[in-house]
Order: C-alpha cells, then structure tokens, then sequence
C-alpha cells in the first residue's frame, strides 16, 4: 500500500506520528509504573484521585464478576441492564443534582449519543474551538450547521447567538479542556444561552472528582445547575478510575437519549464488575476529599516552582498542567530525555492540539509526593524547553 505508507513516512518527517508504549503499574497506590520495562513516575495519565489501582474497587469489581458474572451479555434494551446499573445511575442523579442519568460504555460514546440524539441535519451547533475531538465529530455525524466560537470566548458565542437568532441551536464545551486544563467560562456561557434558548451542554470528564467544594465539578466550581446547564457529560475513567461515562439531567432528556441514542441503543451495556468498581469509586471520593486537595495542591506547588524555573506554562488551576514548547519534534526529544531521568510525560502535538503548540502536558494526581513534583520541575529545567528570558 503506497499510499499509506508514503502519508506514514510524512507523519514521521514531520515528528507527529504516534507511537504507543506498553505500560505496566508497578504497585496499586503509587505513582510508580514501569514504561517499555523501564521503571518511572506517571506524570501523564488522567488518575487524579489515585483510584485507579485502589484495591477496594478490584475487590468491589471482583464480588460483582462472582455475583453477576464478567460481561453484560448485551445491550441496555434487550436485557444488559443489571441491577449494578440502575444502582449506579440512581446514585449519579443523587450526587450530580439531577433527575436522571444515562450510563454509556465509554465517554466518545456517551457525546455522540447526546448530540446526535438533540441535533439532526441543519441544527446550529456551537462549540469552543478547543473541544474534545468527540464533540466535534458528534456534530458532524449529526449532520449539523458547526460553527465554532473562539476559545473560551463567551462574547464570541453570544455574536453567533444572535446572528442567528429565534432559531434552535446547542452549544457544546468541555468543562475543564483536556490538554491545557483551563476552565471554561460557564456562567457566561449560561447566560448567553438562556439569552437566546439556546441549549448548553457541558462535558466535564476533566473536572468531576476534582474541582467544585465536593469534588462535583465545574458546575458545582460556578453553582450552576441544571436549569443553566440541562446536559452534563462524565467519565469515569477519569477522576474515578474505571471505565464508562454518563450523561445527567432532565428527566425527559434522558428518556429521549434511551430512546433515539444510536451509541446507546446499539451497543453491549458496560459489564457489572465495572459498574461496582465506579459505585465504589464515587462513594470513595466523597468520603475521602484529602485526595481531591492533594491534587490541586500538588498543581499549585508544581506551578510555583515551574514559573520560578522559567518554564511556559499555560493559565490552568486544575492537576493538568501543560508546559509549552512549541515544535513537534522538541517535545517528542523532551519527552525522551525525561523518561531517561525516570518522569514520563507524554508530548502532545498536532493535530491534538494547535500547530506551534505542542507541550508536555504533566498531570498530578493524589499518588504524587512532594518530592515528586520538586524532582520533576527540575528535570524539566535541566532537559525541557529553554527557560523564558
């Protein structure tokens, strides 16, 4: 195939291809994992709370497969959905503040059931431009009139709002952005929409667990509710550490996803150990909110010492913490030279974010030490991009 390995042969000239990396976890409660058999500090994955290897939710999953066995056998509607489910979503609905939930098998799934199911051909959808990847897919397979608003840009929205004015639109952002973990403006983003009855829905796999007085997001962060915000998008391979995501609000919204969700109705429903790994997961990040203060305080100590180092940094306040510098193959090389120092970090370039702004993007999770940090901002100075002058 000529083709294809000539377009594989310019990802590489041009230092964006992808390549993975076989990663084993070293011990269930640290941030130790071992990356191609070397062994090193995760500064990369999405576990902020350290749940992920938590034995109490292997052994939650493990008395799940005993009872019910491993797989759901099928979808949601024809007979997929267990007790662990409807347990599961009942709980959600209790913790997010909203009349029902809608358990998805993975997060991608769980946007495009959402936008397909509200926005069909020639609905106006406005997204932030820096939108997860499913967002944007999801309105294009909707067959939707996209329009895209400058990021985090309330008043850019508003201009689009009202350019078109009295007709339906649905306006899509991610609550905390994946890759530079700043947070969207919400409330002005709510007040735009009831402006103009536009419908706003917010994706917040990034911020759940983590921000907000309990750990209930970006929406608790703002004291929106469902009024402002009728559609909340979660994951739970986040924050919580398993697998799936959900969608929450109002009763009549949820039943039509149940009803016109292709990603839902279409596919085999979560399998039960899952579910009871995030039952326990959610109850134990209420019960333990020392993991979600650790991690923002790593953040900020991350932060403070990355600024003194010189490091470019973007405006985030959240455990993702990008450190800018700008082309492919310079990020690739410094994301080499850290795992060679024990810190993997992984480079995130085009097209995942802009051209001229690839980054390492360090996340900081409940597991990390203090020490950790400090070492990693030092290594950063030594083999990162060059200090700011």
């Amino acid at each position: 195939m000529p083709a294809l390995s000539a377009a594989l042969a310019a990802l590489d000239d041009a230092g964006l291809r992808r390549r993975r990396r076989t990663v084993e976890r070293i011990a269930p409660d640290s941030a130790a994992i071992r990356v191609d058999g070397r062994d090193c500090l995760d500064f990369c994955g999405n576990d902020y709370l350290g749940l992920a290897g938590d034995p109490r939710l292997a052994e939650a999953a493990g008395r799940a497969a005993n009872a019910s066995g491993v797989g759901a056998r099928a979808s949601h509607l024809v007979c997929g959905h267990q007790p662990e489910h409807a347990a599961l979503e009942a709980e959600l609905a209790a913790w997010t503040g909203r009349e029902r939930t809608l358990v998805f098998s993975t997060g991608y799934q769980a946007n495009l059931g959402l936008v397909t199911a509200l926005a069909g051909r020639g609905t106006r959808v406005h997204e932030d431009r820096l939108n997860h990847a499913s967002l944007i897919d999801a309105a294009l397979l909707a067959g939707a009139r996209l329009q895209r608003y400058a990021h985090a840009d309330a008043v850019a929205l508003e201009r689009h709002l009202a350019a078109r004015a009295g007709t339906a639109a649905l306006v899509l952002t991610d609550g905390v952005f994946s890759m530079d973990g700043d947070v969207a403006p919400l409330p002005a983003l709510a007040a735009a929409c009831a402006r103009h009855g536009a419908l706003l829905a917010v994706d917040d796999a990034h911020g759940l667990g983590v921000l907000g007085a309990s750990g209930r997001g970006t929406l608790e962060h703002f004291a929106l509710g469902q009024t402002e915000v009728p559609a909340l998008v979660g994951t739970f391979g986040k924050a919580f550490g398993t697998f799936g995501a959900f969608v929450a609000g109002p009763a009549p919204l949820i039943e039509s996803l149940v009803q016109r969700a292709r990603s839902y109705v279409y596919t085999t429903a979560l399998p039960p150990p899952i579910v009871a790994a995030t039952r326990t997961a959610l109850a134990l990040a209420a019960a333990e909110p020392w993991r979600r203060e650790r991690a923002l305080a790593l953040a900020q100590r991350f932060r403070a010492r990355a600024q003194a180092a010189g490091l470019r940094l973007v405006g985030s306040a959240t455990p993702i913490q990008p450190v800018l510098i700008g082309a492919p193959d310079a990020a690739v090389n410094a994301s080499a030279a850290l795992l060679e120092r024990g810190f993997f970090v992984a480079a995130i370039r085009p097209p995942t974010v802009p051209a001229g702004t690839s980054r390492l993007r360090v996340t900081l999770s409940a597991l990390h030490r203090e020490a950790d940090v400090d070492a990693l901002v030092m290594a950063l100075a030594d083999c990162g991009p060059q200090p700011m002058t």
